[in-house]
C-alpha cells in the first residue's frame, strides 16, 4: 500500500455528490487506505464524519484550504457495516 493518500477532488459539487464520489473511490481499499477529499460544500463537514461513522472508517483531519474543505479519511475494517 502506499503512503500517499488517494485525493478526491469534489470541488464545485452539491451534497451528496461528495460523499458519493468519496464512497465510489473508497469502494475497493483495503483496511486503514487514506483518502483526501476536497470539497467546497460546507455540508462535507458534517456529511462526512456521519457517513464514516455509518461505514466502519474515521476522518482523521478537517481543514479550510483554497476556499474550501480538505478532509483526511482512513477506511476502517469493513466498509460495509450494518448501521442497525
Amino acid at each position: 500500500m502506499s503512503d500517499a493518500p488517494v485525493v478526491v477532488d469534489a470541488r464545485g459539487h452539491r451534497c451528496p455528490v461528495p460523499s458519493l464520489r468519496l464512497m465510489k473511490a473508497m469502494q475497493d481499499a483495503v483496511p486503514g487506505a487514506r483518502f483526501v477529499l476536497l470539497a467546497t460544500d460546507p455540508m462535507a463537514r458534517i456529511d462526512v464524519p456521519f457517513m464514516m461513522s455509518q461505514k466502519g472508517g474515521k476522518v482523521v483531519a478537517i481543514e479550510e484550504a483554497d476556499g474550501g474543505l480538505r478532509l483526511t479519511i482512513e477506511t476502517g475494517g469493513w466498509l460495509d457495516a450494518p448501521t442497525d
